[in-house]
């Protein structure tokens, strides 16, 4: 009954009005659990909220009973039961029919698509049996056949010791096999008793039995052990912008910041005592615009003659002698008297 129910409400149902028309679908029964409390182990089968479906079986750990006993053994475990297997075999065979030349179609004439299939495997099995007599009659053995035990009871029984735990999980036995690489390997050239980097110095991998360090060279033995063919260690490399460990980040970001007013102070202090080296700056930094100015002109004429465009300074914040450089030089199209200016009319 509640499998009858369970169909009943994947069915889709539709209500139909004057206006409107809604389709309702993968509908449940209130008392039936819902998949994705079958299991609540997160590892378990995985749960589609949109479609509502689970494909995998999510008791699987419930080996003492099959999936046909369970009241949901997963999407996958439905679509393979009934009649999907001979339905799929059917589909086979008018495909193959088909490549041979065969006018068989399975949606297009069912009737006459499951009549060939039927007697193909009657055929089928009657040339196996005539085949097996045949052998038989030529090379007898048939008291071995007749007399053997099932061939359930002949595989089922090894010499592989495995133990179970009360759910019926493996404990111990049947371990893992460990993938092989598609390289060759444990192959020893030379005359060494171990492969090449199963030793390690310097940076460098050698052969742990003489450790020598060239690939291709010859086993030496215990001989070179001693350590009077292994090169010195390289010296490491001097640290370069170490980081005090002792001291927060924010510690370190306000001394920058407290240098950093210092040298401004310096410098303002320097401009109050010589007010000349700030003029002087100013025009240097003027003097650099305008050659750069023509230099992009000139460049713009001529494309082969372009210079590289390095991006190294991109990061470095421009001076206050170059950002009053700018302000200086800047066009202010905004500005009704910017073409009376000074600068334009010379």
């Amino acid at each position: 009954q509640e499998e009858a129910d369970r169909a009943k409400a994947v069915v889709s149902t539709q209500s139909t009005g004057n206006k409107k028309r809604q389709t309702v679908r993968n509908l449940r029964i209130r008392e039936d659990t819902a998949k994705y409390l079958l299991n609540l182990n997160p590892n378990s089968a995985h749960y589609d909220p949109k479609s509502r479906s689970m494909r995998d079986n999510p008791l699987k750990d419930l080996h003492h009973k099959k999936p046909s006993e369970l009241s949901f053994a997963g999407e996958n475990f439905v679509r393979s039961t009934g009649q999907v297997k001979e339905i799929t075999k059917l589909q086979l065979f008018s495909w193959e029919a088909g490549e041979r030349g065969s006018n068989v179609h399975l949606q297009a004439e069912p009737t006459k698509a499951a009549l060939l299939h039927k007697e193909y495997v009657k055929r089928k099995d009657e040339f196996k049996n005539e085949v097996s007599s045949a052998i038989i009659d030529k090379y007898g053995g048939k008291e071995h056949i007749s007399n053997a035990p099932p061939r359930e009871l002949l595989l089922s029984t090894t010499e592989e010791y495995v133990e179970y735990s009360r759910t019926g999980k493996i404990v111990k036995g049947q371990e893992k096999i460990v993938p092989k690489s598609k390289y060759q390997e444990d192959i020893f050239v030379n005359g060494h008793t171990a492969v090449y980097g199963s030793f390690f110095q310097a940076g460098k991998w050698g052969y742990k039995c003489c450790r020598s360090l060239e690939k291709q060279a010859y086993c030496t033995g215990a001989a070179s052990r001693t350590g009077a063919n292994v090169p010195a260690k390289a010296p490491e490399p001097a640290p370069t912008n170490e980081v005090d460990r002792s001291r927060s980040l924010m510690e370190m970001h306000q001394e920058k910041m407290v240098e950093e007013r210092k040298k401004k102070k310096e410098k303002i202090q320097e401009d109050i005592e010589n007010p000349l080296a700030r003029e002087e700056r100013l025009k240097k930094v003027l003097a650099e615009l305008d050659s750069k100015a023509a230099a992009e002109a000139a460049a713009a004429l001529d494309e082969r003659k372009r210079s590289y465009n390095s991006m190294a300074d991109v990061d470095a914040e421009p001076t206050e002698e170059e950002m009053e450089a700018y302000k200086l030089r800047k066009h202010m199209a905004a500005d009704p008297m910017s073409g009376f200016s000074s600068r334009d009319k010379t």
